[in-house]
Order: structure tokens, then C-alpha cells, then sequence
């Protein structure tokens, strides 16, 4: 989509929201506030309705609150509004977040196929700041955790979200992403690391068009006087070598894979480049909620 489509006021508008400090509690979720239901096992049922338990931490991941200042920040607001509700404490929102939903709240038309662009970066979970690493070097201590991204080409919303350790490779988290993309996929294009015989496979299996560009001097499966269906792969490596490397992508609308990056640069940018969890239940949780937050928030091309 050109600059010339996007309607920037309308924008412009959506960007000084994203500062307003205007909410509050909906009265749907005031209503369902409290766990109505039994759970059926040993010891008491959870007092408080998990979306009660991920408004809260929507909250707090916004704006980089701590547990206990996200209770405090909730008491007051239930003040302001004359709500006569509960808050759960600090360690009733640590304990619950792992149940978060997994929904991403991702708004996809039914009437069209999507083009799905992936990439992953790095999350820190502990160790030394930038400086530190800069001046000294890394040191054993510091973790990282390697969030894996789904992202709609059209506007940019995320599709699917898996939060890996940093030992994973990008092929290796891709059918789990795919899966996780409630759409009709038409094409899913990523960079090098996509290309491995997993993803391909994938692709021609479930006739989705795959853009991953193969590594220089990659080898044709099959030649032109075979008789087999020439592959995907082998399409591009012909396509690529006739027409070259900058009309490849153009052909292949590849460089439309920058906005994975795009989507990365604007979850470190809003919500910071570490995960405050430490138990990996709770970040993979941390990691879908701070999606859900980012699938809130426009971006011009989805205006």
C-alpha cells in the first residue's frame, strides 16, 4: 500500500490516543468480573474471572507497570469509577497469568487469502543492559528468549505469536506458526532461514505460495527434461537467475517481508525488549497479551 492511501489525520489521531490516560472498566466486564463457575477439583474455585485476571495485565504490560503498582493502578481506577469490585493482589496476577487467553484479537477479512510474512527476535529475559555488553562483553548470566511472529502483510496485524528458547531455529517454530494463523493463507514469505526443505514442504503440501529466497549457489531439484513437477524452490531459482536478484523480489513481492521487522521494531518500541516473567509459562503468556496490545493499536496501513 503507497503513502498516498493512508489516511494520515486519522492516524495522527489514533498515535495521540495511544497517550490518553481516559479508560476504564467496561460494564460487560464488570459483569463477569467474578469466577462464576465450579471447578469441579480439589480445594477452593478461582475467586476472580480469568478476563478480569488479563485486563489487569493489559494494563500492566502497557504501561510497564510492576505486579504491585498494577494493583494499586486498579484499586484507584475502581475508586474513580465507584465500582464496588475486588482487586485481585499482586500474587493472585502472577499466579493466574499462565492461563492468559491465547487470543491475539487479529481482525481478518473472510473473503480474501492473506499473505503472512514471518520473522523472530530476541527477548531478554535477565542480564547486563546494552552499556555493560558493550563495554565488557557478554557474560554467562545473560538470557534471551526468541519470540517468533506471524504478521499480516496487508496491515500489519499479528496472525500468531510462539515464544521459544534461543536454542530454536526460525524453520523449526514455522508449521506451528502456520497453524496458529486462523485464515486462509495465499502466500507466506520470510528471509534465508526459511529456507529449509520443512517449510517448502509445508508449502506445497497445504498450496500455499512460499517466497524464502534460496542460498546463493542453491542446486535445481530437477532439471528441465524431467518429467517431474518442478518444485516451488526450483521455481524460484529459475525465476531468480532469469530475471535477477532486485526483479526476484519485485516478481515475488519479498520485500514486503520488512514488515515482520516493522512489527518487531514496534513491539520493543511500545512495550519494551525484555519479558518481566521469569517462569516460561507466564512468558509465552507476557508474549500473547503483549500482541493482543499491539493488534489494538492501528498502524497506517490499516486505516
Amino acid at each position: 500500500m503507497g503513502r498516498s492511501h493512508i489516511n494520515w489525520p486519522l492516524y495522527n489521531k489514533a498515535l495521540i490516543n495511544r497517550g490518553k490516560i481516559t479508560f476504564w472498566f467496561s460494564k460487560d466486564l464488570a459483569k463477569c468480573w467474578y469466577n462464576k463457575e465450579k471447578t469441579g477439583g480439589r480445594g477452593a474455585s478461582d475467586t476472580y474471572s480469568q478476563s478480569a485476571i488479563d485486563a489487569l495485565h493489559l494494563i500492566r504490560f502497557r504501561f510497564g507497570l510492576t505486579l504491585r503498582e498494577t494493583q494499586g493502578f486498579a484499586i484507584s481506577l475502581a475508586e474513580l469509577m465507584n465500582m464496588s469490585i475486588n482487586i485481585p493482589d499482586y500474587t493472585t496476577l502472577c499466579r493466574r497469568l499462565e492461563g492468559a487467553s491465547k487470543d491475539i484479537a487479529a481482525k481478518i477479512a473472510a473473503d480474501r487469502s492473506v499473505h503472512v510474512v514471518v520473522d523472530s527476535t530476541g527477548l531478554k529475559v535477565f542480564g547486563e543492559g546494552e552499556w555493560k555488553v558493550r563495554t565488557h562483553g557478554y557474560s554467562k548470566r545473560r538470557t534471551w528468549m526468541k519470540l517468533h511472529l506471524a504478521v499480516n502483510e496487508a496491515d500489519s496485524q499479528i496472525l500468531s505469536v510462539v515464544l521459544t528458547d534461543n536454542s530454536y531455529k526460525d524453520n523449526e517454530v514455522f508449521e506451528e506458526l502456520m497453524f496458529d494463523v486462523d485464515a486462509d493463507i495465499g502466500q507466506t514469505t520470510g528471509d534465508g532461514a526459511y529456507d529449509a526443505k520443512n517449510c517448502w514442504d509445508w508449502s506445497e503440501d497445504y498450496g500455499v505460495r512460499g517466497v524464502f529466497p534460496p542460498r546463493k549457489g542453491a542446486k535445481l531439484k530437477s532439471h528441465g527434461n524431467s518429467n517431474e513437477e518442478p518444485s516451488q524452490r526450483d521455481e524460484h531459482i529459475r525465476l531468480r537467475r532469469k530475471v535477477g536478484k532486485k526483479n526476484w523480489k519485485k516478481k515475488t513481492k519479498y520485500s514486503r517481508r520488512s514488515l515482520a521487522e516493522t512489527a518487531m521494531y514496534r513491539f520493543k518500541t511500545i512495550l519494551g525488549g525484555d519479558l518481566s516473567s521469569r517462569w516460561t509459562p507466564n512468558q509465552i503468556a507476557e508474549a500473547i497479551l503483549k500482541c493482543k496490545i499491539l493488534n489494538m493499536m492501528p498502524t497506517p496501513c490499516a486505516l
